[in-house]
């Protein structure tokens, strides 16, 4: 995507966050409120509350022994970071406060949905870094990343190594 492309969606990505999000979670909290009743409602969003933040580090605790684990044993932890980055996201979303949020949190969290979440995120870096890449080094469309060394059109200063 584009610079221009991405800052076309900026000024609706800021309306939904700040406004559309805000206004969806006041109307579920009030729908809540009158089927249950206030108290019932506040008790609710302070019991989500608590789960979530025991489900976090719970589950934080577990991604981050994960992480060590194949550190540990030189393989490359993708699963663990994509992990990780997700219990990071879901726990910001849980310590909001509103139902609809903590739904969405909650379902980054668990470990029975993250697996879904993990196969989005990785496709979705997994586009951007092709983009990345056939972009260049210099960031130019349409060059192809290369390996090392010139290439026709590149100055080449020739010379030698001095050591002292």
């Amino acid at each position: 995507m584009s610079a221009g492309r991405r800052r076309r969606w900026l000024p609706l990505l800021l309306f939904v966050a700040f406004v559309a999000v805000p206004l969806l979670e006041i109307y579920v909290i009030i729908q809540v409120g009158q089927a249950i009743g206030p108290w019932w409602t506040i008790l609710l969003l302070l019991l989500d509350g608590l789960v979530g933040a025991w489900l976090v580090k719970r589950e934080g605790r577990r991604a981050w022994q994960a992480l060590r684990t194949a550190l540990e044993s030189r393989r490359p932890p993708a699963k663990e970071l994509a992990d990780g980055a997700l219990v990071l996201v879901g726990g910001t979303l849980l310590l909001t406060p509103g139902f609809v949020l903590d739904a969405l949190g909650l379902l980054l969290v668990f470990p029975v949905t993250r697996p879904l979440f993990r196969r989005l995120l990785t496709a979705y870096l997994g586009s951007r870094v092709t983009v990345a890449m056939t972009r260049g080094a210099a960031g130019r469309p349409g060059r192809t990343a290369r390996g090392p060394g010139p290439t026709p059109g590149d100055d080449v200063v020739r010379g030698e190594v001095v050591e002292d």
